[in-house]
């Protein structure tokens, strides 16, 4: 309800916290109506909103990330985001809806174009909050998934990659990205802290790997580690520490994220 939003960043000072607390509201509201429309039948929820809703992980996240891992069950995520749209419009929200579902990884971006100046006046009329959505309908072989029961704003009971494939996806994109991004580099430090957290699904990762290219060596329980290390020393870890701060519960968090510290996170 865009009563209970209002309430919810009332007593927020800070905008881009402010926007970080509505976009999630709305990614919570997205993952409810994709569940009743029985999306998580066929889908695995993956990604850094994943670790976010299902494990409490203090940084927000922009994206709802899902691999089809059962297609058996079917699958139409036209339909489903069409009903999701159709729900939130139910409530008088304005919603704005672009799919791009002819190559491998369907995507979608489902935008609320006057919500965040009419919630908040301190932003700017014409700035959009946007959610994109994406399906990985072809996801590398070897992960494992569970469901939960959550509330997060709404109840939800999401289909989602455990917490072995979760990490191995991390390890993945900070292996394999181009660039690193700052959300990757702090979720690994929060991965690597958590002291019962297992070993990554190594089986997935290698998979992953094959299947974007991977020039390395065969990843396995002795040299992950090591592999990890190489890919981020030379890296600028300061700047992606400032690019990932405004989503931080606790953005002081982000001046911890050094080379030292990652080396005796590894424990190299």
């Amino acid at each position: 309800m865009k009563a209970y939003l209002a309430q919810l960043v009332a007593n927020e000072p800070q905008a881009h916290m402010r926007l970080n607390l509505m976009r999630e509201y709305l990614q919570a509201r997205i993952l409810s109506s994709l569940q009743s429309s029985g999306a998580m039948l066929s889908l695995a929820f993956q990604g850094g909103t994943a670790l976010r809703f299902l494990h409490a992980i203090p940084r927000f996240s922009e994206d709802l990330d899902f691999a089809l891992e059962v297609p058996e069950k079917g699958y139409d995520l036209r339909s489903w985001l069409l009903r999701a749209r159709r729900d939130l419009e139910a409530e008088n929200y304005t919603v704005q809806l672009k799919i791009a579902d002819r190559r491998t990884v369907h995507s979608a971006f489902i935008k609320f174009p006057s919500l965040l100046h009419e919630i908040d006046h301190e932003q700017h009329p014409r700035k959009v909050l946007s959610i994109k959505v994406e399906v990985y309908t072809s996801p590398p072989e070897g992960a494992t998934w569970t469901t939960s029961a959550i509330r997060r704003h709404v109840s939800l009971h999401l289909q989602h990659h455990d917490q072995a494939s979760l990490l191995a996806g991390k390890l993945h994109a900070l292996l394999q990205r181009p660039y690193l991004k700052g959300r990757d580099l702090y979720d690994l430090f929060w991965y690597l802290s958590q002291k019962s957290w297992p070993a990554p699904n190594l089986t997935l990762l290698s998979n992953a790997l094959a299947q974007t290219a991977w020039q390395g060596p065969t990843v396995n329980a002795q040299n992950w580690r090591k592999l990890v290390f190489a890919a981020l020393k030379n890296e600028n870890l300061a700047a992606a520490s400032k690019d990932v701060a405004p989503f931080l519960m606790h953005s002081r968090e982000a001046t911890l994220f050094t080379l030292p510290t990652l080396k005796e996170l590894l424990r190299l």
